[in-house]
C-alpha cells in the first residue's frame, strides 16, 4: 500500500544502525512539532530504540498508514482501479504464455532479416 511504497522509498532516516550518512537523507522534508502526552513520548521513544530507529521516522511511517487508509485520495483511486481490474478479468482470450510470445517475436524478426539479407544479397 502507500505506506510500504513510501517507506521503501526513504531508508530509515537518523538510524545509527544504518550507517553514518543515513543521517542526513537526500530526500525533502517539511519539519513540523507536535506535542505528546508523557506516556504516548515514552512509549515512542522505547519503540525507536528497540527497533534501532528515530521516534521522527516512526511517526512518518504512522502518518503514512494514516494516510493510506480507505477515505484518503490515493486509497479510493487504487480501489477504483482494482475494481477496474476485477471487472475485466477474463475479457481478453487466452493469449500464449510470456515465453512462446517472445519466441514469436523472435522467429519473425529472424524471417524479416532473412528477407532483407536475401534483398540486398540477391
Amino acid at each position: 500500500m502507500l505506506g510500504d511504497q513510501a517507506a521503501q522509498k526513504r531508508t530509515n532516516p537518523g538510524s545509527f544502525a544504518a550507517g553514518a550518512t543515513a543521517m542526513y537523507n537526500m530526500y525533502i522534508v517539511k519539519r513540523t512539532q507536535i506535542y505528546l502526552e508523557a506516556g504516548q513520548w515514552q512509549e515512542l521513544a522505547a519503540r525507536a530504540k528497540r527497533q534501532g530507529t528515530t521516534s521522527s521516522h516512526l511517526i512518518r511511517e504512522a502518518v503514512d498508514e494514516y494516510i493510506a487508509q480507505p477515505g484518503s485520495a490515493d486509497a479510493r483511486r487504487l480501489a477504483q482501479f482494482r475494481a477496474a481490474l476485477d471487472e475485466t478479468f477474463g475479457a481478453v482470450p487466452r493469449l500464449p504464455s510470456g515465453e512462446d510470445y517472445v519466441a514469436e517475436l523472435r522467429r519473425g524478426e529472424a524471417d524479416r532479416w532473412r528477407r532483407v539479407t536475401e534483398r540486398r544479397d540477391g
